[in-house]
């Protein structure tokens, strides 16, 4: 039974990360696709320059607490039905998070489209081991408030966030979810690194 229940965690996981923040919030504020504005990506920096700062926000917060609920959520259940001790449950919290992650950017109600992942990530981040989440969240803060770029703030984060999990000790499935979760993010920046290269990457609040 606990495979089961194990299974229908990680469904609930991806299906709850994949809830399609940004797009809702831009069709209900101001009937548009986000995906036809701005960068095209339906996170909350496009919602922000496009729809506005208070959609832009509710965005981020709904889409951190996203990352946050898979795992939680994961946790507290696994809690009540795995009785091996810790491994079983972190692994499940562990492929939670990953695949809250993964929804967010591929999201099943966008034909697998979505946004960066950053703003979920920090959410999986800070319900597996929340002084590394808060760690990560500084870290993009300074980068942020020094260059005022989102991108460059997100990208400083997700390579930060794996030394702080591996120096503050954490379990390995959750120093390897991070890992491979920063290098997802990455990835999913590769446009903006582009620019940041050529020096045409927009500060927030330019278009």
């Amino acid at each position: 039974m606990i495979w089961w229940i194990s299974g229908g965690l990680l469904i609930l996981a991806y299906l709850l990360g994949s809830l399609p923040t940004g797009f809702a919030i831009a069709k209900l504020v101001q009937g548009i696709d986000i995906r036809d504005h701005g960068s095209g990506n339906t996170g909350a920096t496009n919602v922000f320059r496009v729809v506005g700062k208070q959609a832009g926000i509710t965005v981020l917060i709904i889409d951190l607490i996203k990352g946050l609920s898979a795992v939680l959520i994961a946790r507290f259940i696994m809690a009540q039905f795995a009785d091996d001790g810790l491994s079983l449950s972190t692994w499940i919290q562990t492929f939670a998070g990953l695949l809250a992650i993964l929804g967010h950017s591929r999201s099943v109600w966008l034909n697998f489209t979505g946004g960066k992942s950053a703003a979920t990530g920090l959410g999986v981040i800070l319900a597996l081991a929340w002084p590394v989440g808060l760690g990560t969240a500084a870290v993009f803060g300074l980068v942020f408030g020094l260059s005022r770029t989102v991108s460059l703030g997100s990208i400083s984060a997700a390579m930060a966030a794996p030394a702080l999990m591996f120096f503050t000790q954490q379990p390995l499935p959750f120093v390897l979810l991070v890992l491979l979760g920063g290098i997802y993010v990455i990835i999913r920046h590769r446009s903006n690194i582009s620019r940041l290269l050529a020096g045409t990457e927009p500060k927030l609040g330019n278009s």
